[in-house]
């Protein structure tokens, strides 16, 4: 399976991150945590401007990426490798959208 299309989803998608410009602080939802679909679960700020994240299935957050909260400009050179967020063991999905139609929606491309 595609990772970026995964159940649960674990990072920012490269439209959102092409946006954001360069990613200086994350924060993210403890381990242990519940977030739910479609509510704020995080933050992520970039020399440009600071946004909110939003998960995108609700369930228990079993995994954050400490590296990349260490080292936020990892978010920027691999959105879907090593600058994944977090990962969640879902018990529902919330309306999600194909790396194209986010695109689309955002007047952006997928690279």
């Amino acid at each position: 399976m595609d990772q970026r299309r995964e159940p649960g989803g674990r990072g920012v998608s490269e439209v959102a991150v092409d946006a954001l410009g360069e990613v200086v602080y994350v924060e993210l939802p403890e381990v242990g945590s519940t977030v739910t679909a479609g509510e704020v679960c995080g933050e992520i700020e970039s020399t440009k401007s600071t946004s909110e994240l939003y998960s995108p299935a609700t369930g228990e957050v079993i995994e954050v990426n400490d590296a990349a909260v260490a080292d936020p400009a990892m978010i920027n050179a691999e959105p879907y490798g090593t600058g994944w967020l977090f990962k969640v063991a879902v018990t529902e999905l919330g309306p999600l959208q194909t790396p194209e139609e986010y695109a689309a929606a955002n007047d952006a491309e997928v690279v």
